[in-house]
């Protein structure tokens, strides 16, 4: 007779179990006991371990997959998108209507306060343009004004929002970030690239309360959606960050298990306070060190030279590293800081590198070369595919997320989805990977595909292995945390073009049912 204290306190049966684990790649039932995966089987097999008391699931043959992970998020900018004034192209098509949605904010906005938007995209707009600080001046005279681009890496600020930051008349070029100017008068026109470090602590935060009503409005979005773990790749992860996200899971704020970046900048400090790599628990874990690499302004920021000393310093203080990298020549830089330093490359998970949305052969052979993870965006295909077919160059074309060639290289890939770049939800970026088409019809590198069950490792076990959490989640296996979706169809036996409408029924952290649709 099986030891009463080791049967099941939950059952999930009659269902099509795909594990991930390429051992026992389906199952039709899952065992649960004290928030960990007991068994996988049959139905028989479940039901001989079953408890007395164990809530029983009947999953009436909807397909069950562990639970999803976003490998690069941002959390906070996520959670503050949801309280802004929403500029994204299906609610702000024109200029005219961007200042009517920030007019109508700031007219319930005490004056002096800031007025934020988000999500807007110049190639979206009736004008085919980026707004200026005139364009919000006029809109919005008597506040500050930040208005976040949908790509996370620019925004437009009015005049009143340049003197509050101190980009004022005669400012100079902020430092890490490039000021648009007008081309007739010299003067700033408010649009700034790569921002954020210069902007951090110049802008105060949201109002206690809007962020809280942002962080419950994320946490339910990404619950629904099926997401189980989040890597938070913020760039500036302190130790009063870490505190922040501890007192965000330690309430109860926050469902999924969460892993955090650490800020290259502030290693030091982190480690004074004893936060290595690694520390936390399954809840809550420190990881990679994230380390910026731009080349939008034409020139790589930073140079060859202090990339190679972020990367030496981040491996010396025992973390490796996830390198921002974009644009060809950089994820090319990153790729020879990376070879570089590959002796000093401590245990543990592999580097990574973030995006990599251009990466032409020469860069790939060189990035396998140097056996370090790409975590990328399928997502932004069907969002933006458009616009990269209109921006890409001949040569780079076909080399858009090259998601299949990087696969063929024997480089391992996870998913992510950038939020607030878009929106975090991971059958949209599993479609986008197996149809490379676009929202608006293109498809984009097309033989860059994959199939759908590599896409959803790559949004699982990939996403697990990025952070160095793979023996705890990102397959259904006996021991593992009990982070389970509960889809209505399977996602690799159904017309690609279906994926984007599969529903997530059921989503299970730790065994607890935190979303029912």
């Amino acid at each position: 007779m099986a030891d009463p204290r080791r049967r099941a306190d939950l059952v999930l049966h009659n269902a099509n179990v795909l594990t991930l684990n390429e051992r026992r790649p389906r199952a039709e039932a899952v065992a649960v006991r004290s928030g960990r995966i007991a068994l996988v089987g049959s139905n028989a097999d479940v039901s001989s371990v079953r408890s007395a008391g164990a809530l029983s699931i009947d999953c009436a043959g909807q397909t069950l997959v562990p639970g999803f992970v976003d490998a690069h998020v941002h959390l906070m900018a996520y959670a503050a998108s949801l309280v802004a004034v929403d500029c994204r192209p299906q609610s702000a098509s024109s200029i005219r209507a961007l200042q009517d949605a920030l007019r109508a904010r700031a007219a319930a906005t005490p004056p002096g306060q800031w007025v934020r938007g988000a999500g807007y995209d110049e190639l979206a707009l009736a004008e085919g343009r980026h707004p200026t600080r005139w364009d919000l001046d006029e809109a919005v005279p008597h506040h500050p004004v930040r208005l976040g681009h949908r790509s996370g890496h620019a925004c437009v600020l009015n005049s009143a929002a340049m003197d509050r930051v101190g980009l004022g008349s005669g400012a100079v070029e902020p430092p890490g970030a490039t000021m648009s100017r007008d081309l007739e008068s010299g003067e700033p026109d408010g649009l700034l690239l790569e921002p954020d470090a210069f902007l951090a602590g110049r802008i105060p935060p949201l109002p206690g309360d809007e962020m809280d009503r942002g962080l419950r409005e994320a946490d339910r979005r990404l619950v629904s959606m099926g997401i189980t773990s989040l890597h938070d790749a913020g760039p500036s992860t302190s130790p009063a960050h870490w505190d922040a996200f501890k007192r965000l899971k330690d309430a109860g704020r926050l469902a999924p298990r969460l892993t955090a970046m650490a800020g290259a900048p502030h290693l030091d400090e982190l480690l004074r306070r004893g936060l290595g790599h690694g520390s936390g628990d399954s809840g809550l874990r420190l990881s990679h060190a994230k380390i910026m690499l731009t080349a939008s302004s034409g020139r790589l920021h930073p140079p060859a030279d202090e990339m190679a000393a972020l990367v030496e310093r981040a491996h010396e203080a025992g973390f490796p590293v996830a390198v921002h990298a974009v644009e060809a020549e950089a994820v090319d830089a990153a790729v020879d800081a990376l070879l570089a330093a590959r002796e000093s490359r401590p245990d543990g998970p592999k580097d990574r590198i973030e995006h990599c949305s251009e990466c032409p052969p020469a860069v790939l052979d060189k990035l396998a070369a140097a056996d370090v993870m790409v975590v990328t965006q399928p997502s932004f295909i069907y969002h933006g595919g458009g616009r990269y077919l209109s921006e890409a160059t001949d040569a780079v074309r076909p080399w858009l997320y090259p998601i299949g060639s990087l696969r063929r290289a024997g480089v391992e890939v996870a998913l992510s989805s950038d939020a607030p770049v878009v929106e975090p939800d991971p059958l949209t970026g599993i479609y986008a990977a197996v149809a490379r088409r676009a929202a608006s019809g293109e498809t984009v590198a097309w033989r860059e595909r994959v199939s759908a069950r590599e896409a959803l490792w790559m949004h699982t076990m990939g996403g697990a292995r990025a952070s160095g959490s793979a023996a705890r989640i990102g397959s259904i296996e006996a021991g593992k945390l009990a982070d389970l979706v509960l889809l209505d169809r399977d996602p690799t036996r159904v017309d690609p073009d279906e994926i984007p409408d599969i529903q997530p029924m059921l989503t299970l952290i730790g065994g607890s049912v935190l979303f029912q649709r």
